[in-house]
């Protein structure tokens, strides 16, 4: 995902605009590879995997992709987001 993109995406739960981005994976200078995407107002995380943002409704998640990705970037990303982040964590 191109870095720039982040000016223009909005969550597409409440519609909170700006997003936080945590990039763990960049290729080149503006161009985040493995990341996520927070709404500090709901709450929810989205994805970024291999240059895609993952932002989609809850009920089109998938629970197992979501779960994977935070057991894999889990020591990367705020408490909140592993033990608390919508709609799936990993406190249960």
């Amino acid at each position: 995902m191109q870095r720039k993109l982040l000016d223009i995406l909005a969550c597409p739960i409440d519609k909170h605009y700006p997003l936080e981005m945590i990039e763990f994976n960049v290729r080149e200078t503006d161009v985040v590879v493995d990341g996520v995407l927070l709404c500090s107002q709901c709450g929810r995380y989205y994805p970024i995997v291999d240059e895609i943002p993952v932002m989609l409704p809850d009920s089109l998640r998938n629970r197992k992709e979501d779960i994977g990705f935070l057991e894999r970037w889990g020591s990367r990303l705020p408490e909140s987001v592993v033990h608390g982040g919508k709609p799936w964590n990993l406190a249960g």
